[in-house]
């Protein structure tokens, strides 16, 4: 007797395992992709993936693209899009080069100056977006064109900087050591093991919560492998980046953006609002969210992001060209479909986006690595998206 409820209780559990994972498996899906991918291009170029310099490269390559996916995020799961964030970010870096090469304006002045032009970008277009209805590809196409065709005019067809070196240090500059490491950033190292162990204390935390309330779906299995993976991966991380220079300064605002973003879309009424709009926005007008005012409010977010993500690209080129972020909507968008965004809006994770931006970054910079040409770069990177887009089609029609 013993025996058989044994069995049935186990026959219980890994039913209730195999229909999580079904119901979460884009989650874990991109997670697993990431790692299968980093695995595959460690192994293809020789260890070169993970040498401390890569890495620290493959992060200041990838942090404007990052930036603004957090961003493009909240306007795909409100059910829009922006295709103008590439534009802007051209623009923004040209105005920051003016303002600061130019007219030497002080660069925490024009800094700001900067983000509140982005964000004023953004307020505009989600004006038009929001309450007179007119479809966001319509408006932000407008103002790709737009912002492209200022941006030539800004800089009159040239290049300008440098910048001074003070306000290339937000993407070129690294962590301090404060305990004066000599061969190891011990300071870097330990901010990191901080904070893989602060994220994996809120995670158990929130479990705990969970439990008390019977609101536990997610296995123990998963949970713990999930949570380890990220802690081991972020403290190897650490070390790796500590045993070059330390952590950039870039991505210490990376992370804070992180934090603040998943904050916002998980636990407060206005991220709850933005999926409830987006997943069906005649319902949620009807429960009294007011759903013009939050499609402003997150097209104003995004033309922000997009700013700071112009700034950090200027500073780490060291000047602006007229052709600054062209088709980097491409890659943004691209980042959020494949870190698990659904096209008809309602669906999305801040970490997910930034899996997918990370995705994108190492596939660049291994295909570059191995010598794959730009072409095929583009064509790959294209049938991964296809892929992605695909799968949440497919998952959608099995749900």
């Amino acid at each position: 007797m013993s025996e058989t409820t044994s069995h049935d209780g186990q026959g219980a559990r890994s039913g209730a395992s195999l229909s999580f994972l079904k119901k979460h498996l884009r989650e874990y899906g991109i997670l697993f992709a990431l790692i299968a991918i980093m695995a595959f291009f460690q192994i293809a170029t020789g260890g070169i993936l993970l040498k401390p310099v890569n890495l620290t490269n493959l992060v200041l390559q990838n942090s404007y693209i990052v930036i603004m996916a957090i961003g493009m995020l909240m306007v795909i799961v409100c059910g829009h899009i922006d295709l103008s964030v590439g534009s802007v970010l051209g623009f923004i870096g040209a105005l920051a080069a003016v303002m600061i090469v130019n007219w030497e304006v002080p660069y925490l002045l024009a800094a700001a100056v900067c983000l509140v032009a982005g964000a004023l970008i953004g307020m505009a277009q989600g004006f038009w977006v929001a309450y007179f209805r007119i479809p966001s590809f319509i408006v932000t196409l407008a103002g790709m064109l737009v912002f492209k065709g200022l941006t030539l005019w800004l800089l009159a067809g040239q290049s300008v900087g440098p910048f001074p070196a003070e306000f290339r240090l937000i993407s070129s500059g690294f962590v301090p050591d404060l305990f004066g490491g000599e061969e190891l950033n011990l300071f870097s190292l330990l901010v990191g093991v901080v904070v893989a162990a602060l994220i994996l204390a809120l995670a158990i935390r929130q479990r705990m919560q969970q439990l008390a309330r019977g609101l536990v779906d997610e296995p123990f299995a998963f949970f713990a492998v999930k949570h380890a993976l990220i802690f081991v991966a972020l403290v190897y991380m650490s070390w790796l980046m500590a045993d070059f220079r330390g952590l950039p300064n870039v991505f210490i605002v990376m992370a804070l953006l992180i934090a603040v973003y998943s904050f916002v879309t998980s636990r407060t009424t206005f991220g709850r609002r933005i999926y409830a709009i987006g997943g069906n926005e005649k319902a949620a007008s009807l429960s009294g969210i007011n759903s013009q005012r939050l499609t402003f409010i997150t097209f104003a977010n995004m033309g922000m992001l997009a700013a700071l993500a112009g700034l950090v690209f200027a500073a780490r080129l060291n000047t602006a060209t007229p052709k600054a972020g062209l088709a980097f909507e491409l890659d943004v968008i691209a980042a959020v479909f494949i870190g698990g965004a659904s096209m008809s809006g309602g669906v999305g994770t801040v970490v997910g986006a930034v899996i997918g931006a990370f995705i994108m970054g190492v596939m660049n910079n291994g295909m570059s690595i191995l010598g794959i040409g730009i072409d095929w770069q583009q064509v790959i990177k294209g049938l991964v998206l296809l892929a992605a887009v695909v799968f949440d089609v497919l998952n959608k029609k099995k749900g």
